[in-house]
């Protein structure tokens, strides 16, 4: 079995991949957004975080997230909301996706790829290029020309706190840049 590694910072901030299983697109469903965003506030209650930048998008979403001073325990926190949403989703009436003995043995379920993908933000430079690339998501993947029609976003939160320009991320003015990012994470 692979030894994956995680950064463990204590109060650490994070950028995060996570992906449905085979890329279901899933997630923009109603039931689906009901059931993540309720997950993420019991989550948030159980074990507080701050989430500064979140994308949905049909098949996986990112996110920043900031730890309080002193915990590493994103991975719970991934673990659970995973889980919770699973369970709910398809209590809803949600489908998964078909399972290979293996993961049927190991008790999984076809909604959520097993594991996710994570980026300790290293500086204001690094976090600058992640929370772009959180941003422009919807348009890299051609799903809208510009990021503020995606509704699916905290792109919306930050023009209204004055961070962003609504007209910010658009198809024709080309993409910020983003050099630097992991291209690992960039799906």
């Amino acid at each position: 079995m692979p030894n994956y590694r995680r950064a463990h910072i204590p109060g650490g901030t994070f950028f995060f991949t996570v992906v449905t299983e085979r890329r279901a697109r899933i997630l923009c469903q109603s039931a689906a957004r009901t059931a993540l965003g309720n997950a993420f506030r019991e989550c948030k209650r159980r074990w507080p975080f701050q989430i500064d930048a979140l994308v949905l998008l049909p098949d996986h979403l990112h996110a920043i997230w900031i730890l309080p001073p002193g915990d590493t325990a994103y991975s719970r926190r991934w673990g659970w909301i995973k889980k919770e949403f699973s369970k709910n989703w398809l209590a809803a009436g949600g489908v998964e996706q078909p399972l290979s003995e293996s993961q049927s043995r190991h008790r999984r379920r076809g909604v959520w790829q097993h594991r996710f993908w994570e980026h300790t933000i290293r500086d204001e430079g690094d976090y600058a290029r992640h929370f772009n690339y959180v941003h422009w998501n919807p348009v890299k993947h051609g799903i809208v020309e510009s990021v503020a029609d995606w509704p699916f976003s905290t792109f919306h939160r930050w023009v209204r706190k004055g961070v962003y320009d609504r007209t910010w991320g658009s198809r024709h003015e080309g993409a910020p840049d983003f050099s630097g990012l992991d291209s690992t994470a960039m799906e």
